[in-house]
């Protein structure tokens, strides 16, 4: 790890101010402290002494050149802009393996075809290792500063990718997987007993808690893999624990048809006590359904659930890739919103294909396309409102509003690099493509910048990601 600095950010700086408006910082300075918070923002002059000597003016102020704490300046090249970090709500490490692969099945059968099998062998160690350092690296390199991670029920291996995530500096949430329901689960993964899997959860918990007592980077999470996968007896006491502890939960809500009647099914009222046999009542008669829930997906919800879930205060991750590469539907997303539900973005790898925040964002525009041809216009979904969904939008998601996902003072410095390529005047055909690394975005010079963000959404990729910091550390770097 580096030795903390004092950092100074020049150039421009990109933002949601809200759901539907970014805000553009020009020729601007960004003081960051050395445990990576965001103690100044200034305007600079445009003459280069001038902004040497403000600079320097707000350095005196901070008393930074009066420490024994390095300063570093970082400036922005021409093409360049810092962007909050992503924020990916929902995604299982275990899968990571299986992006792309997913047949023509959906969601029930890929899970017995597909994912149990994967997940199950990451009991291996040495195959755990092996993947999660691959999941941690990747979502790195396309600018995701936080993540909701769904690991395996294997303890050791849960523990691995805390470890792992705390080591390489990304903000993670981590959750062991529960699952003990026979019929449902396969013999060969599941928890042994309500008991073993709470036990199990505990475990991992205490290891979590141990690495990063304040739980500044890593943070444990009660992770039910979906209602259909836990008895009751299960349910109940993960409930209990979320009481207790007062930590996250994540799970799955109304991804799949088929799936909603499982539910009904195993969870009937009169087995339960719920008001009635919706799949977000079973969570909320578990006491599952908090203000620090996180449901991924939520896409056939009934006008009745939303209710219950803006009451609860309870979170969306709207993963719109894996919702079409499983052909699970399209989720509503304009309609949660103006219902009052928090949502933000997620890749839902494997069942996406992408570890790509920035995919799982323009594929969010084009879905809610796809809702508006429906017959609803006001459904479509701006490149300002996907944006906001991947930064505020997921940080509020994950428990960490006003915290990440934007540039104000007091905010961690959670940020990426960005970097597009220029298209030279001179430019003649057929030279200056071959060999190139700047990705799929040419700027020409004459864009607005609301243009430039737009092609960078529906257009970039990760060699558009050059720097990528959390709470102010160096995580990654495009060589």
């Amino acid at each position: 790890m580096a030795e903390p600095s004092n950092k100074c950010f020049i150039g421009t700086f990109i933002h949601s101010k809200k759901l539907d408006e970014l805000e553009y910082r020009h020729d601007t300075a960004v003081f960051v402290d050395s445990h990576g918070k965001i103690v100044a923002i200034e305007p600079l002059p445009s003459s280069s002494d001038q902004r040497a000597a403000a600079i320097t003016a707000v350095y005196d102020h901070l008393q930074w050149r009066d420490s024994q704490t390095p300063i570093v300046q970082y400036e922005c090249r021409e093409g360049e802009f810092y962007f909050p970090g992503f924020i990916d709500t929902h995604l299982h490490a275990p899968q990571y393996p299986n992006v792309g692969i997913f047949g023509k099945s959906t969601l029930l059968d890929w899970l017995d075809t597909y994912t149990f099998p994967l997940e199950a062998s990451l009991s291996d160690a040495a195959k755990a290792r092996r993947v999660y350092t691959r999941v941690v690296r990747k979502t790195l390199s396309h600018g995701t500063t936080c993540a909701a991670y769904y690991a395996t029920i294997d303890v050791p291996s849960t523990n691995l990718l805390a470890d792992l995530c705390l080591g390489a500096g990304q903000r993670a949430l981590i959750g062991r997987v529960c699952m003990d329901r026979v019929g449902i689960c396969p013999e060969y993964y599941r928890d042994e007993s309500p008991e073993a899997s709470l036990a199990a959860t505990r475990e991992s918990i205490a290891h979590i808690s141990r690495i990063d007592p304040l739980m500044e980077i890593v943070r444990p999470v009660i992770t039910p893999r979906f209602a259909p996968s836990c008895t009751t007896t299960l349910m109940k006491g993960l409930g209990e624990l979320a009481r207790s502890t007062q930590l996250p939960v994540q799970t799955h809500v109304s991804e799949n048809k088929n799936e909603i009647a499982l539910v009904r099914e195993l969870f009937p009222p009169a087995l339960t006590g719920a008001v009635d046999d919706t799949y977000t009542a079973v969570y909320d008669v578990f006491g599952l359904l908090t203000d620090k829930t996180i449901l991924a997906h939520g896409i056939h919800l009934s006008e009745g659930e939303v209710d219950i879930i803006v009451e609860r205060k309870a979170k969306i991750s709207h993963c719109p890739c894996s919702n079409s590469a499983i052909t699970s539907g399209a989720a509503r997303v304009r309609w949660l919103l103006g219902k009052g539900v928090c949502c933000g973005l997620g890749t839902d790898m494997s069942g996406g294909y992408s570890p790509s925040v920035l995919e799982a964002a323009r594929q969010a525009a084009l879905v809610s396309r796809h809702v508006a041809m429906g017959g609803d216009d006001r459904a479509k979904l701006s490149v300002e409102e996907v944006l906001y969904l991947a930064t505020r939008g997921g940080a509020e998601v994950v428990g960490l509003e006003g915290k990440v996902g934007g540039f104000e003072v007091g905010m961690d410095w959670d940020a990426q690099l960005i970097g597009l390529s220029m298209v030279p005047e001179n430019e003649e055909e057929g030279e200056g493509v071959e060999g190139e690394d700047g990705g799929n975005v040419d700027i020409f010079g004459w864009e607005t910048w609301p243009d430039i963000v737009a092609k960078w959404l529906y257009n970039g990729d990760d060699r558009n990601t050059k720097k990528v910091w959390v709470k102010g550390r160096l995580v990654h770097e495009r060589k």
